[in-house]
Order: C-alpha cells, then sequence, then structure tokens
C-alpha cells in the first residue's frame, strides 16, 4: 500500500541513482529521506531506459556493501561504464529514465542437464546467473518480456556469457534470485 516501507525504500533508491548521475554533472539533487535500510547491506541492478529503449544497465549480484553505495555506484556504471553504449550526455539525462531492482541472495539452482532447467525455470519470476569456468553472466526477471520462453532465455544468456546459444556442460553452475523493482513514471 502506498507509504509502505517498500514504497519509501524504492522511492529513495530511485532518488539516489538519479542524484549520483545529476552530482555527476555538477546538476542539483533531491533530499533523500533518512531510511536505515539503506545502510545495510544490498545488492542492485540500475537500468537506464531512454524512449523505452535500454541505454545503459549495471548491477551487483552479492551484498556487499551498503544500499545506498551500491545503487549510487550501480547508477554511475550504467550511465558511464556500460560497454554496449557511450556514455550518457547531460543532454539525455532529463528523457532518461531510472529503474532500481532490489535483488534477494541468489541460491544454486542444481540442475540434471539443459533440459531439467529449462523445465524448471520459472518466466517472469527468475533472475538467473550463468558460471562456466571464467564465464558468468545474469538476466535480471524483467528480461523474460522480451524473452518469454525458457529455452531462448537459457539461449541468450549463454552468448552474453561468450557460449554457443547450443552449448552445455555438466560443469555449468546456475544460480536464481527474485528481485523487488521500481521504475521511474
Amino acid at each position: 500500500m502506498p507509504g509502505d516501507v517498500g514504497d519509501r525504500l524504492g522511492m529513495a533508491l530511485l532518488v539516489a541513482a538519479r542524484n549520483a548521475i545529476a552530482q555527476h554533472f555538477g546538476l542539483p539533487t533531491r533530499p533523500l529521506g533518512v531510511l536505515p535500510e539503506l545502510g545495510e547491506p544490498g545488492a542492485t541492478f540500475v537500468t537506464l531506459t531512454r524512449s523505452g529503449q535500454l541505454r545503459g544497465c549495471i548491477g551487483s549480484l552479492e551484498a556487499h556493501r551498503p544500499l545506498l553505495v551500491d545503487v549510487g555506484e550501480n547508477a554511475l556504471a550504467a550511465a558511464f561504464r556500460d560497454h554496449r553504449f557511450a556514455p550518457l550526455t547531460a543532454d539525455e539525462f532529463a528523457t532518461t529514465r531510472v529503474e532500481v531492482s532490489l535483488l534477494t541472495a541468489a541460491e544454486a539452482f542444481p540442475v540434471v542437464d539443459e533440459v531439467d532447467a529449462i523445465a524448471r525455470l520459472q518466466p517472469a519470476v527468475d533472475g538467473l546467473v550463468l558460471a562456466y569456468r571464467q564465464r558468468r553472466a545474469t538476466f535480471l526477471p524483467q528480461v523474460w518480456e522480451s524473452l518469454p520462453d525458457p529455452r531462448q532465455f537459457l539461449a541468450q544468456l549463454k552468448l552474453k556469457a561468450g557460449l554457443p546459444a547450443d552449448f552445455w556442460h555438466p560443469d555449468i553452475r546456475l544460480a536464481r534470485y527474485g528481485v523487488r523493482k521500481w521504475k521511474e513514471t
């Protein structure tokens, strides 16, 4: 319901992410309410969009620093260090929308084989981490919106990790997680 801790936390995370980028450009920032949760360890992803198109997305898979620090650093990384895009410009900033995803702790998702993984994935629910040797990639649950088929979801995740789409090896490790997300309107 409006005004609950989740809403306040989400609004604070969105303000913190936007403030980090604004401060980089020397622009005014908005006041940030005091919430104890912001000082607790947390893992976030910050996604930037312009005109509905992805403009940057960077995040943390493990909670290793205070939530306020994590969201600020990930906002800056999404704006200026996502290798898929040129750094965000001050002119683009006003029309860029921020989304923050707060991740739950990833849990090992042991599978017998790829068929088992595909059968047990929960579309629109599971965020997934795929690791094989030194390669690792993740898709947030939001990616299900553009890749609703589990087979396609897993194939694209393997490509993101630098592996062939049809690759499978018994040493592949999967972990899944959930998110709470908030997006600017």
